[in-house]
C-alpha cells in the first residue's frame, strides 16, 4: 500500500492538471488581449499623430488657457466635429506659456514641442494690459505705442543692433485687456534655428516717441498675476496631414453634419412586429445606413490629457446593397453598374456594392501635451458624414 503522502501528492497532481491547463489558457488569452490593446492604442496614437499619449495631468491642476477653451467652441460642436472647415487657419493651435517670468516685459517661450516640419503659419503674442493704478489715472496721454523686439543679442538690447522690431502699434492707456501682436517672422527664424530663441522685448512711449515708465502702461507678467492673465505666444501650423487627406474625394464639409440625407430603415406596415436590426420584413438583410460608433477617451485610458471632448461619435456603415439600387442608397455610377453584372451574373465572383461612408468629417481635440502646453488640434476623416453604396 502506498504510504499517504504519496497517495495525497498523486491525487493532488491529478485534480490539478486541468486546473493548470485552464490557468495557462486563461494566462495566454490575457497575453494575447493586452496585446492586442497595446497594439489597438498605439494605431490609434498613429491616427491622432503620436507615437506615445502625453504624460498625463492631475485634473485641475492645471487649467487651459480661456482663449484656447473659446477657439476650440468656436470651431467644434459638443462632441468636437468641426462645424466650419474654413474657421481655422492651418490644422493646430499650439499656446506656450512665457518661461523667463521676469520683472521686465521680456518673454521667451519654450518651441521644441513643434516639430520641424510643421508650417507656421502665424504666431501671436498674447499680452494681458493691466487697469492703470490710480496715480496715473489722470495722465494727460490718451494713447501710447507698444513695440514688440525679437532679441538678436541679449547683450546689446538698448541699442538698435540688439533687437528687431516685430510688431508696433497704438493702445489706449486707460484700457484694460488682452492685447495681441503678430510675431510670425521672430517665431520662424526660431523654428529655423533654435540658438536664436533669445526671447522678445516689449517697450512703451509715448506719441512723442518718450519712454514710459513700466508702472504707467503695466502687462501682467507670469510670476506675479493670475495664470489666467499669463503672457501667452499662440501659434497656428500646420502639420501636412490636411494635404493629403482632402484628396480624398469623400472629403465634404461643406454642409453641417445634421442636414445630411441619411437611409432610414424601412417601417414595419400595420399590425405587423417591429423587425429586429436582422429581421426585416422582406426578410432580407437591414439596407446600408449610418449607426452609431461612440469613441470614449475615458475607457481608452486618455481622460488624464485631453480637456476636450470626452469621447466623439464615429458612426459606421452597415447594411445590404441589394439589386436594383435605389437614389437612397446614394450609389455611385460605378456601384449601379457592379449591382447590375452580380444580379445578371454576367460574371463569376462579382459580389455586391459594399456599404461605407460617402462624406467624412473632422474632429477637433483640445489637450495638454508633455510639455504642459494646450494643443487644439484638426484630424480630418474621423466621422461618417453619410452612408452610402460603393
Amino acid at each position: 500500500m502506498l504510504p499517504v503522502v504519496i497517495w495525497m501528492s498523486l491525487v493532488l497532481l491529478t485534480i490539478g492538471r486541468p486546473s493548470l491547463n485552464y490557468l495557462e489558457n486563461r494566462f495566454g488569452e490575457e497575453n494575447e488581449s493586452e496585446e492586442v490593446r497595446s497594439e489597438a492604442i498605439k494605431r490609434l496614437l498613429e491616427v491622432f499623430g503620436m507615437e506615445d499619449p502625453p504624460a498625463a495631468l492631475a485634473r485641475g491642476h492645471k487649467q487651459p488657457p480661456q482663449y484656447m477653451l473659446d477657439l476650440y467652441n468656436t470651431i467644434a460642436d459638443v462632441d468636437g466635429v468641426t462645424k466650419d472647415a474654413t474657421l481655422l487657419e492651418g490644422n493646430t493651435v499650439r499656446s506656450f506659456f512665457d518661461k523667463l517670468h521676469s520683472d521686465q516685459v521680456e518673454f521667451r517661450f519654450n518651441l521644441s514641442t513643434v516639430a520641424k516640419s510643421e508650417k507656421i503659419l502665424t504666431a501671436e503674442l498674447h499680452l494681458f494690459k493691466l487697469r492703470p493704478q490710480a496715480s496715473v489715472t489722470f495722465n494727460r496721454h490718451h494713447f501710447c505705442q507698444v513695440n514688440v523686439y525679437q532679441v538678436l543679442d541679449s547683450s546689446k538690447m538698448n541699442v538698435s543692433q540688439g533687437k528687431k522690431l516685430l510688431s508696433s502699434r497704438l493702445v489706449p492707456i486707460h484700457s484694460s485687456g488682452w492685447e495681441v501682436f503678430t510675431i510670425t517672422q521672430a517665431v520662424r527664424s526660431w523654428m529655423s534655428d533654435e540658438g536664436s530663441n533669445l526671447g522678445l522685448l516689449v517697450t512703451v512711449r509715448t506719441l512723442a516717441g518718450i519712454h514710459m515708465d513700466l508702472k504707467t502702461v503695466r502687462f501682467a507678467s507670469g510670476r506675479d498675476h493670475h495664470h489666467s492673465k499669463q503672457p501667452m505666444l499662440v501659434l497656428f501650423t500646420d502639420d501636412g496631414r490636411r494635404a493629403s487627406s482632402q484628396e480624398s474625394p469623400l472629403k465634404d464639409e461643406s454642409a453641417a453634419v445634421s442636414s445630411l440625407p441619411f437611409p432610414s430603415p424601412p417601417r414595419p406596415s400595420a399590425g405587423r412586429r417591429i423587425a429586429r436590426s436582422t429581421d426585416y420584413d422582406d426578410g432580407g438583410e437591414m439596407p446600408c445606413q449610418r449607426l452609431p460608433l461612440y469613441v470614449d477617451f475615458e475607457e481608452i485610458g486618455w481622460s488624464g490629457w485631453i480637456v476636450s471632448p470626452r469621447g466623439y461619435n464615429a458612426y459606421h456603415c452597415k447594411g445590404s446593397c441589394p439589386f436594383p439600387l435605389g437614389q437612397n442608397m446614394r450609389p455611385t455610377n460605378h456601384a449601379t453598374v457592379q449591382s447590375i453584372i452580380n444580379a445578371l451574373k454576367l460574371t463569376k465572383g462579382i459580389e455586391t456594392p459594399c456599404c461605407v461612408p460617402d462624406k467624412l468629417f473632422s474632429i477637433n481635440l483640445l489637450y495638454f501635451d508633455d510639455d504642459e502646453n494646450v494643443v487644439l488640434k484638426q484630424y480630418d476623416d474621423m466621422v461618417a458624414g453619410s452612408c452610402g453604396c460603393h
